[in-house]
């Protein structure tokens, strides 16, 4: 028998695939077609200090090989969540990750502190969202930003694990996962979506309300697997992998890069049950190849 067990973040997962946020809800509705504890984690969507009602549609734009989205971060906020879905999340055996961003880096903390009282596993920060305090910059694309983000959310964490979700719309995202390590992190998770764009040429209108919007699905999964390598050769902490995952050998691939864990998000929307497709032929990509245990896949790429 494979042994399925990984380690993220100093948290033990039952197997390496995890759903990402804001393609899972708060699991509600996938949990109609599946028993969720099958999954390693679940990546709750989204959270913000307060409510948000996101932006205006339309907000969803298909491609030839993925979606664009902006969504905005509809979410009913961090109290509401915990509140009222976390306590739905762990009737099932499996680790929550609350996803969570902020317009300062006092804001993540006081989510920090209220999601860690809570007893989540681990808190994915993410820092690809607007910096009120630096002129509308983004934390994800300056290190020492990155850091300022990093080391607020660990003080404020405890001894709940810290993932920080990296921007793949930066120049070196070594730079970045570099900085968020010093600055205490647990792991990272990568990529974030790319930045796109579409336009309907009759009525001359970008597709989408605001413009342009995130960039997800197969082919944005090259771009993570390239992104997941450069960083796992450079940081000691552990890396959660995603970006256009549908098919067991994909998440074959993030490993190989030097993903402890991989996580399914656009795939979801064509097929609810493909996370767990994920893990089966994950599984028999590893039992094929002789490992004793998936997490022999993590690192061992051979680069010519």
């Amino acid at each position: 028998m494979l042994d399925m067990t990984v380690s993220l973040a100093g948290v033990a997962l039952k197997n390496p695939v995890v759903v990402a946020s804001g393609t899972f809800g708060f699991g509600r509705e996938y949990g109609q077609f599946f028993d969720l504890s099958e999954l390693g984690g679940i990546c709750v969507k989204g959270l913000t200090a307060q409510r948000r009602e996101g932006n205006p549609a339309p907000r969803i734009a298909e491609t030839p090989m993925g979606i664009l989205n902006s969504v905005g971060l509809q979410n009913p906020g961090v109290d509401a969540f915990i509140a009222t879905e976390l306590p739905f999340l762990r009737q099932f055996d499996t680790k929550i990750i609350a996803n969570i961003s902020g317009n300062t880096p006092e804001e993540y903390g006081e989510m920090c502190e209220k999601l860690t009282a809570a007893g989540v596993d681990i808190i994915e920060v993410n820092i690809s969202c607007p910096n009120v305090k630096a002129g509308g910059l983004t934390y994800g694309t300056r290190p020492e930003l990155a850091a300022e983000v990093t080391e607020c959310a660990k003080r404020h964490a405890g001894k709940t694990p810290v993932m920080v979700k990296l921007s793949p719309n930066v120049t070196d995202v070594t730079e970045i996962a570099k900085a968020v390590e010093g600055a205490g992190a647990d792991a990272v998770s990568l990529i974030n979506t790319l930045r796109g764009m579409r336009i309907d040429v009759k009525t001359r209108r970008p597709i989408l309300k605001m413009n342009t919007g995130g960039l997800s699905g197969p082919a944005v999964l090259p771009v993570a697997v390239r992104m997941v390598w450069e960083v796992a050769q450079t940081v000691k902490i552990p890396v959660l992998g995603m970006g256009g995952v549908a098919k067991g050998e994909d998440a074959a691939q993030l490993m190989l890069a030097g993903a402890s864990a991989v996580a399914v998000g656009t795939a979801l929307f064509a097929d609810p049950l493909a996370p767990l497709r994920v893990r089966d032929e994950l599984q028999q990509i590893a039992v094929a190849q002789g490992c004793g245990k998936v997490s022999d896949l993590t690192g061992e790429v051979k680069p010519w």
